[in-house]
């Protein structure tokens, strides 16, 4: 039988997450929480710009705790401990992007609690932090011995992130550099980077400080830039990068970092993306030394198509559910559960 499966919030990751359940052999969508009044009530394919598909969606989170269901995609904008716990008391597994990727026991243990209560799974997931941050790193890792050091870093072009109001207020483009060194993103982030940096250093047993360093560093406009938020005038910023470091002996051994810019041109400093463009990136370094590439996540400027690095967290998420439902009760990550991949297209399959 298909594992019922319900979708918490239609944004972009949402959105993409139903298609994904629609499309996966092994799961049914059966529910669909929504924000939105306005949402409330229609079906769920009206929503994501389908057909209908037989579910209609709620702004009652009772009706879905109530729900006969075995997982939920839950994908708000920013994570709420409480919804996350009260899912898992109603004994639904719970599948997110939006945290609790390696947590410690002091930030798990209530929502470990709800979980062993109502006999459920909680899993972090996602692209970065959730995949190419640790997952991948160490999965990579397993080619080289005697490793001195690791790596992951995303470069990414953010004109094409079609999100206002986030891309100004949350992440701070556009504002003076006092004003986005100061605003929510650096501890918005740090929470899942600094998880995806000590899964990093446990796994593989280096012998580091206790503390993650995290920094960031800020280049501003030198001449008008167009961009999601409008124009960036001279001044204003125009590129965040995020660093993670764990550090043995002073020396860094895992690094996580992230590069965002709005293009490569009329910055300050004159940082650009290199050669090789927008990607991801991952380093091992020992025997032998191993880099890797990741291109397809990030949509060329200009381009058509969806935002394919959201398209693949949702997909990280849906394809997880078989072994999250799976898993024993408690809190499961990637070092808890078995290899996951998609599945074949349903004309294959």
């Amino acid at each position: 039988m298909a594992l019922r499966v319900v979708q918490w919030a239609t944004g972009g990751v949402g959105v993409a997450a139903i298609k994904g359940v629609l499309e996966h052999p092994d799961l049914e969508l059966v529910g669909c929480w929504v924000h939105s009044p306005g949402k409330a009530g229609k079906d769920v394919g009206e929503i994501i710009g389908t057909g209908r598909v037989g579910v209609t969606a709620t702004d009652s989170v009772d009706e879905i705790l109530a729900l006969d269901a075995d997982a939920v995609v839950y994908a708000p904008l920013l994570p709420n401990p409480d919804e996350v716990a009260a899912l898992l008391r109603s004994g639904k597994n719970v599948v997110t992007p939006v945290g609790w990727v390696y947590p410690s026991e002091r930030q798990s243990a209530p929502l470990r609690e709800a979980a062993l209560e109502g006999n459920a799974t909680l899993h972090g997931t996602g692209i970065a932090p959730g995949g190419i941050s640790e997952k991948f790193p160490l999965l990579f890792s397993a080619f080289s011995t005697g490793v001195t050091f690791v790596r992951a870093e995303e470069f990414s072009d953010l004109r094409t992130y079609e999100a206002p109001d986030v891309v100004r207020h949350v992440m701070g483009f556009g504002e003076v550099p006092d004003k986005a060194l100061s605003g929510p993103m650096q501890k918005l982030l740090d929470g899942g980077f600094i998880q995806a940096v000590r899964m990093i250093v446990d796994k593989m047993g280096f012998d580091t400080d206790p503390k993650v360093r995290s920094s960031q560093e800020i280049a501003v406009a030198t001449a008008p830039i167009s961009s999601p938020i409008g124009t960036i005038e001279p001044g204003q910023v125009a590129g965040r990068k995020f660093h993670w470091e764990a550090l043995a002996g002073g020396e860094p051994v895992v690094r996580v970092t992230v590069n965002w810019l709005m293009g490569e041109e009329n910055l300050d400093p004159a940082w650009t993306f290199g050669p090789e463009g927008q990607r991801y990136e991952m380093e091992v370094r020992g025997n032998p030394d191993v880099t890797i590439t990741v291109k397809g996540f990030q949509s060329e400027v200009g381009g058509v198509g969806p935002e394919y690095g959201i398209v693949g967290t949702a997909a990280h998420c849906v394809n997880s559910i078989p072994a999250v439902c799976a898993a024993e009760a408690g809190i499961a990550t990637y070092l808890d559960l078995p290899l996951i991949s998609g599945k074949a297209a349903t004309r294959l399959g």
